[in-house]
């Protein structure tokens, strides 16, 4: 089988690089070992991610948007503050701005994502599959398959997520370290409704973020990503749902009132990770296989995202220039657009990590009086609002609406 491209990985990022190939007629076999009858089960297992506002357009562009029309949660509004104390920093849009950004259940972004490939033209969707050999070579990529077919394209994309074993067999290099953190992830139902705020609320212990979340049935529910000490994480997923919400109550300050109906919820380490480069001999990489950042502005996502509208535009245009997909060029300029923002997003969230981490009533002292200097300073605060809504830096096409 002949194809534009192979991608490894199948999940978010790597279905919507599928689907924005496909919508401008490339052609592409994505190859992902997952079972969706796993994948897609129903019922919420807790875990949420905020798409921002220019990650939606793309969306919208490629023909996504209107399935996941009315079934997410707008966020209209950012509250940071250092812990429970006064002076909070508010992030509001004016009104013509629309929202900052709009939270999706994952597992409804997957089901979306994943029938939208299944259906379409372009793409070749080989689920419960392994590569178990790629061939990188001057003239092309051959890829062999686990139920015995091949598939040759001249160009490799990984989007296999941090742990990438394409990555690592490409001989990539990365820069890695762990937080000494686990991130608690689920969701919960709150007396008060939210307003369509989203909270980071940072403590010495870790953020602890509260994100809105549709009402459904029961009420009024938010998602949280609660970070804690590594060694804690284990002990809070086990405690019962009445004495876990009990600490989130506390975390809160019952600001939305009380707690009740939580979903299931899970822990995982926070760690960082950036690819010293996210392309090789015919090969790119694409999400978590390039980067990994803690969640702490709930950027990770939308950097995958970034990642798939920049690289579908070198692609798209090189094809139109009648250039080999996998020529080093192209993928040189696929490497300058991504690689400065990817770090610049990293080193940011890593450094707003160890600032909120550090103990002490002097630290938390600085701590407050930057963010009331970011809330007298319009241009500043801007500036951070185009970063929530991922508008900064040169914006490909898709992620301004437009097609390529």
């Amino acid at each position: 089988m002949q194809n534009d491209v192979i991608i490894l990985g199948g999940g978010l990022v790597g279905a919507t690089l599928a689907l924005a190939l496909d919508a401008h007629g490339l052609t592409s076999t994505v190859v992902d070992p997952a079972d969706p009858a796993v994948m897609l089960a129903p019922g919420f297992d807790g875990r949420a991610s905020a798409v921002a506002s220019a990650s939606h357009r793309m969306l919208d562009a490629i023909g996504v948007g209107a399935t996941l029309s009315g079934k997410g949660c707008a966020i209209r509004q950012i509250r940071v503050s250092d812990g429970l104390k006064p002076g909070a920093l508010d992030f509001v849009p004016d009104a013509d701005d629309g929202a900052l950004g709009t939270m999706y259940e994952n597992r409804l972004l997957r089901r979306t994502l994943f029938e939208a490939a299944r259906d379409a033209k372009n793409v070749s969707l080989k689920m419960q599959t392994r590569a178990t050999q790629v061939e990188r070579g001057p003239a092309r990529v051959v890829a062999t398959l686990d139920d015995g077919s091949t598939v040759r394209a001249p160009l490799l994309i990984a989007a296999e997520g941090r742990h990438s074993p394409t990555r690592e067999a490409a001989g990539i290099r990365v820069a890695r370290w762990s937080y000494d953190h686990a991130a608690i992830v689920g969701a919960f139902h709150h007396a008060q409704p939210h307003g369509d705020i989203a909270y980071e609320i940072f403590y010495p212990s870790g953020p602890f973020a509260l994100l809105p979340l549709p009402d459904d049935t029961i009420g009024h529910r938010s998602a949280i990503v609660w970070s804690v000490a590594a060694a804690h994480g284990p002990g809070l997923v086990k405690l019962s749902d009445r004495a876990f919400l009990a600490e989130a109550e506390k975390r809160m300050g019952g600001f939305l009132g009380t707690l009740s109906a939580p979903s299931p919820r899970a822990s995982y380490p926070l760690g960082f990770h950036h690819a010293g480069t996210i392309t090789a001999e015919r090969l790119a990489l694409v999400g978590d296989a390039g980067h990994g950042i803690h969640p702490i502005a709930g950027q990770g996502l939308n950097l995958g995202f970034r990642d798939v509208a920049v690289l579908a535009e070198v692609l798209v245009e090189a094809r139109r220039l009648g250039l080999d997909l996998g020529d080093a060029q192209v993928l040189a300029r696929y490497q300058s657009w991504r690689g400065l923002d990817t770090l610049a997003v990293a080193a940011a969230t890593d450094g707003l990590t160890r600032l909120f981490g550090v103990r002490g009533r002097a630290a938390s002292a600085v701590r407050r009086f930057g963010i009331s200097a970011v809330d007298r300073l319009p241009p500043l605060k801007a500036r951070f609002m185009a970063e929530a809504r991922g508008e900064s830096g040169q914006l490909p096409r898709l992620l301004q609406g437009a097609m390529i």
